[in-house]
This record gives structure tokens, C-alpha cells and sequence, in this order.
């Protein structure tokens, strides 16, 4: 079977089987098709191999040499899953945060090593902002350029020794990395 004609779609649920112009096989189940542009989607076996989880490759019918339906599914597939707006709103708020601190990190003129230490921080500890060139952590630590272990200041504590740990970590990565570059 060439690309759906006029009138013809895939039913979600529906095990199709399909040749790419470079001659790949893909398999899977149909989670979505549409018709005007001819695009499905297909849910394929993990190429990782783990068996939890799945592929979702989209498939451009136009560059499909040929489609065979191995199972239709003739029941009406089940609802979707509800989306939590809240927490889709509260992530790309962060998104934005994040990104925004990263736009101030470099029209400030910080140093590529300071942005690189303040995503390193990021990562395990979100409490972390920018006050012009210094790096403030849950308001207990400061961190100054050339953000060396020596420039991280603050009352002694659990939360400087652990940030000084960070960058100590970062530094050694870095000296590692450049050691072995010829």
C-alpha cells in the first residue's frame, strides 16, 4: 500500500508497518496521524532496549516508499491523559527564569568559567542567582570572579563547604580536560 489517498487515514492504535525512501523498516503502533500533511506517528520498540520504554518516530508519507496495515483497530482508542496546566505553567516559568539568568550571566561580560559554574551549581542546588559578576547561593554564599575556591565566601557551614566541593569538582574536570588536550 503506497501513502493514504484521498478519504484514507490510520486509525490510532493501529500496527502499521512501513519502508523509508533510505530503505528502513519501521514498525509500531499509529499515535497520531495527520492527513494534510501526510505525517504519522508511530510508537516503535525502544531502540535502547529497555522494555519500559518506547520510540516515537514521526514518519513523512511522502518519503515512504510503502505502508501495510498489520492490525486495524476498529475500537475507539482510549481518552488522553489530563495535563496539569499548573505544573506546565510552573515549569516553563522556570524555563524562562533560567533562561533569562543566562541571558544577564552574558551581557554582563561574566566569564565563560563563571557561566559554567553557576549551571554547575544550578543543576543540584536551584537557590542560585546572579548579583552583577557574583554568584549568590541560598543567600549564604557568594562566590566572586575568578570564581576559584578561594573567591567562595560566606559564614561557615554546611552550605560553603558544599559549594566550595562544587567548585573544586568543576576545576578538576576542567584541569583534566585540558591536560589531556594535546
Amino acid at each position: 500500500m503506497a501513502a493514504p489517498g484521498p478519504g484514507e487515514y490510520f486509525s490510532v492504535g493501529s500496527h502499521v508497518s512501513c519502508i523509508t525512501c533510505l530503505g528502513q523498516r519501521l514498525q509500531g503502533e499509529v499515535v497520531a496521524f495527520d492527513y494534510p500533511s501526510k505525517m504519522l506517528t508511530l510508537k516503535c520498540a525502544p531502540s535502547s532496549g529497555k522494555p519500559n520504554l518506547s520510540d516515537v518516530v514521526l514518519v513523512n508519507l511522502a518519503y515512504v516508499s510503502d505502508v501495510d496495515v498489520i492490525s486495524d483497530r476498529t475500537e475507539t482508542p482510549p481518552s488522553l491523559a489530563s495535563l496539569n496546566f499548573n505544573k506546565l505553567v510552573n515549569r516553563a516559568r522556570a524555563e524562562k527564569e533560567d533562561k533569562l539568568s543566562q541571558a544577564y550571566a552574558v551581557s554582563a561580560g561574566v566569564s565563560v568559567e563563571g557561566q559554567q559554574l553557576f549551571q554547575t551549581i544550578h543543576k543540584t542546588i536551584k537557590d542560585c542567582r546572579w548579583q552583577e559578576k557574583n554568584i549568590i547561593v541560598m543567600d549564604d554564599v557568594v562566590i566572586s570572579p575568578p570564581y576559584q575556591v578561594d573567591n567562595c565566601k560566606g559564614k561557615d557551614g554546611s552550605a560553603l563547604s558544599h559549594v566550595r566541593k562544587i567548585v573544586t569538582r568543576l576545576h578538576a574536570t576542567d584541569y583534566k580536560t585540558d591536560s589531556s588536550s594535546p
